[in-house]
């Protein structure tokens, strides 16, 4: 008898073992998908605030748009009866995302509203985001890169981000009550709000750690809008902005990315009115399926679902959207940007060194685009997720000096301002914008193209000729980025100056070479 009780319970044992496993395989097998619809109810309500239709109205957008209606409800209730539950909609993209089977992915691809089915679930990138703070003894003490992007032009003309309302798409906020960088926007009510897109139960953003990321938006903050308590010292230019903030990627060790989220967070934001976006995310490679990958050539501005999310937010909603360029420059496997930093009228952020060169892990744009990626860049040590929250900062100056610039006038501004305009790559972009210059261009839009300034020029080498000189003053360093192509590069140096020139010698392979002076931008064009 206690036998057979003993083998009853052997069995029940192994029994609940294989339903484990079968369940454990079952869960495995589903993954994520868009599901995207053919069409919607024309008659349903927008639901989007007065401050989204003021603002379309100042920039001249319609303030009611077709990607403003709502997903069919009718749609979503004939999934859920098959068995698919909806995870998130989108307005924008016309669907839902759902966890499907490879049965239910057949069953759904036959209902006739579905035009495609798109897996999602992809690795996010995230920084190495470790403080750097430069040893300076200037009365203005600052963060390294507010010296470089010229913080003193926004101080003296009083701009802050006062008025600007800033949406940050992030890993997590964790730590932000604590951060002495950031008590003053919690002291002045300065976090409009905020949503958990992983764990929508959440209520203490900033005090609980779920994952080694839960930090990541944090220090995102901090280069936006940053500084100490006694005002001293300042890690963002736009210190006086308010925000919304949403936390739409799950960290942990494989970064398992969650795009649906970033697209729910992106309406969620426009659905406000908020303009500006900082987005230190990029989506790559890291399929559960390594079959389903993106590919380095779908980086093309209109492959995955948050480029064409991307894509409605700065085409059709007036948004600015402020993305780091990626961490992978020094991966052989893929170099390039991750999305969405691969749309066109986003404004992708690389990263530089101290001296002007792009940071070795910085991702570099893809010589198959017909625009230039990056657009800019600026100094961070860990990462270009730390790189566009300064740029970010900088865009809010530029909308607190006149808040009905166009998204289009920012990003042209912006890189008309830069270090490097009009002879940009795909190594830095424009390069590094300026604030004095870039407050020129707003107040002054009508000006002489900055292309014809005294600063810049171009040099012509006849074929004949095996090197060229150029003057330059004694003991600079020179930042030298030899090319294939008018915009992409195929290696970067730095030279100190010795006998008041540099030396370049013709190499069959570069087409054109740019040298950057402390005053001068020079264009060798090898004829």
């Amino acid at each position: 008898m206690n036998y057979r009780i003993g083998m009853t319970r052997i069995g029940q044992i192994i029994i609940n073992f294989f339903l484990l496993v079968l369940f454990s395989f079952q869960s495995y097998a589903q993954q994520k998908y868009w599901i995207l619809f053919k069409d919607k109810e024309l008659n349903a309500q927008a639901a989007i605030s007065d401050k989204c239709k003021e603002n379309r109205r100042n920039l001249g957008i319609a303030e009611t748009q077709f990607t403003d209606l709502p997903v069919s409800n009718q749609y979503i209730s004939t999934l859920q009866n098959s068995g698919v539950s909806a995870v998130r909609q989108s307005k924008w993209l016309n669907g839902v995302s759902a966890f499907l089977t490879h049965q239910q992915i057949s069953a759904v691809k036959g209902f006739t509203f579905v035009k495609e089915i798109i897996p999602i679930e992809t690795k996010a990138i995230l920084a190495k985001t470790n403080r750097y703070v430069a040893n300076n003894d200037d009365d203005l003490r600052v963060d390294y890169v507010m010296k470089q992007v010229g913080i003193e032009g926004f101080l003296q003309a009083d701009l802050n981000g006062k008025g600007v309302t800033i949406g940050v798409i992030d890993a997590g906020y964790y730590g932000v009550s604590d951060s002495p960088a950031l008590g003053h926007l919690l002291s002045e009510n300065r976090i409009l709000g905020i949503k958990d897109y992983i764990n929508p139960k959440k209520t203490n953003h900033f005090d609980e750690r779920e994952t080694s990321s839960d930090f990541h938006g944090t220090e995102v903050l901090t280069a936006i809008t940053g500084k100490s308590h006694d005002d001293k010292l300042q890690f963002g230019l736009a210190t006086q902005a308010q925000f919304y903030l949403a936390r739409t990627d799950t960290g942990g060790r494989e970064f398992r990315g969650e795009e649906d989220n970033w697209v729910s967070a992106m309406e969620w934001m426009d659905s406000l009115g908020v303009r500006l976006i900082n987005t230190s995310l990029g989506y790559a490679k890291g399929f559960s399926n390594p079959k389903e990958d993106y590919k380095p050539e779908q980086m093309n501005g209109n492959t995955s679902v948050v480029a064409k999310a991307a894509k409605i937010a700065t085409e059709e909603k007036g948004m600015v959207v402020v993305v780091s360029a990626g961490n992978e420059g020094d991966d052989r496997d893929w170099r390039i940007i991750s999305t969405p930093a691969d749309v066109e009228g986003v404004i992708a952020v690389g990263a530089t060194n101290d001296i002007g060169l792009k940071m070795g892990y910085s991702s570099i744009g893809p010589d198959f685009l017909d625009y230039l990626k990056p657009n800019v860049s600026c100094f961070s040590l860990y990462g270009t997720s730390l790189a566009a929250p300064v740029i970010t900062g900088f865009v809010a100056c530029m909308l607190q000096a006149n808040p009905k610039l166009t998204n289009q006038e920012v990003k042209s501004y912006l890189q008309k301002s830069s270090s490097l305009y009009p002879f940009g790559n795909n190594f830095i972009g424009f390069g590094v914008p300026n604030a004095n210059k870039v407050l020129d261009l707003i107040q002054n839009p009508n000006r002489v193209p900055l292309e014809s300034r005294n600063n810049v020029r171009t040099i012509d080498v006849p074929e004949n000729e095996r090197m060229v000189e150029i003057g330059v003053k004694e003991g600079e360093v020179v930042m030298v980025f030899h090319k294939k192509t008018p915009f992409h590069v195929l290696s970067q140096d730095a030279h100190k100056v010795r006998n008041s020139s540099i030396s370049l010698k013709r190499n069959s392979q570069v087409k054109r070479t740019t040298v950057v002076t402390r005053e001068e931008v020079i264009e060798v064009i090898w004829k």
